[in-house]
């Protein structure tokens, strides 16, 4: 039986398309095992995007516990060869070879579901370096998306774990922009997404904190002004539509009490804000979602980790957990907009 993830149910009957990521990194192997696991239970349609030579690599660098067999004799597990020549494409290094693959893929499999072939995505993990060698100006993957699908409303890069959601007011921005990025319509956009895909993940009523911006929150605008011009004000707009929202909170206190169970999901001002403290509270197990871009799109919350391909070391626990939250998403009638 397939291992089951504590994100998430699993019983919805959803199709979901898979992608491998950047090649070079650990991708490849995690989705070996990760369809190994999803044979041995025929509920569990996929489409996978990749071509037999990145497969056959995939499966060698997993090594024990991948079994290539199963996946191919498995009916629900469909391998849709992407067309492209992988030749002697490049292992544990950022390359534009590398990065047209992964943007290749996608495509195919935005192209599949704008079809309605598959409900949601997963994609195994990007590098950067690689993406925008390849030509893709937006900052991030969750930009390009958006680009992509002609998105206006919210988006966000949303990070679940066992519990506990963050959302992210900026991201992939300098230190030095951040603070002019945040604004009052901004706190609310993130809130009422955060909020939203709460709902989706099935938490009915969700308990949403904010992030201040400043040491000590500001300490009454001694240290700053964003939280009493702009942070508070964007909690107050998130309350009166109807998101049980509080803070700001300094986030060096704020982390505790989330992690104890107080709340379920956390607005934060900046990128690594919420992302150090997710990955000390639990890194492996966390996903990455897509969020705003009307999908079901998630990947695993860590990196292409080139210094450990074909180690056989990788855990497959992001990954599956990406999949069964997708999967679940892609299946509750609630959008997945702010």
């Amino acid at each position: 039986m397939t291992p089951s993830s504590p994100l998430t149910d699993r019983s919805m009957p959803v199709r979901v398309a898979i992608t491998t990521g950047d090649p070079a990194g650990i991708g490849p192997e995690l989705v070996a095992r990760l369809l190994t696991e999803l044979a041995a239970d025929p509920s569990q349609y996929v489409s996978v995007y990749t071509t037999g030579p990145e497969l056959d690599r995939g499966f060698d660098q997993a090594g024990a516990g991948a079994d290539r067999a199963a996946v191919d004799g498995a009916e629900h597990i469909t391998i849709v060869d992407n067309g492209a020549g992988f030749g002697n494409m490049p292992v544990a290094v950022a390359s534009e070879e590398g990065g047209r693959w992964a943007l290749h893929n996608l495509e195919l499999a935005l192209a599949a579901h704008e079809r309605g072939d598959v409900d949601a995505i997963v994609f195994a993990p990007l590098n950067k370096s690689s993406l925008h060698q390849a030509g893709m100006h937006e900052n991030d993957e969750l930009r390009w998306f958006e680009k992509r699908l002609g998105v206006t409303g919210v988006v966000s890069e949303l990070n679940a774990i066992n519990g506990l959601w963050t959302s992210r007011v900026t991201s992939h921005v300098s230190h030095r922009d951040a603070p002019a990025q945040i604004t009052a319509a901004r706190v609310l956009g993130a809130a009422s997404l955060l909020s939203a895909y709460l709902v989706g993940s099935g938490v009915p009523r969700p308990r949403i904190a904010v992030c201040a911006l400043n040491p000590h929150g500001g300490e009454g605008g001694k240290f700053g002004r964003e939280e009493i011009d702009e942070i508070r004000p964007g909690v107050a707009l998130a309350r009166e539509a109807g998101i049980d929202a509080v803070g700001p909170f300094p986030a060096d206190t704020l982390f505790l009490r989330a992690r104890d169970g107080d709340f379920d999901g956390v607005v934060t001002m900046y990128h690594d804000q919420g992302q150090i403290a997710m990955k000390m509270i639990g890194f492996d197990g966390g996903v990455t979602v897509e969020g705003g871009i009307g999908i079901a799109v998630c990947t695993p919350a860590h990196g292409t980790a080139f210094d450990r391909v074909g180690a056989g070391t990788a855990s497959v626990t992001s990954t599956r957990n990406a999949y069964f939250l997708a999967r679940s998403l892609a299946a509750t009638a609630t959008t997945l907009t702010a």
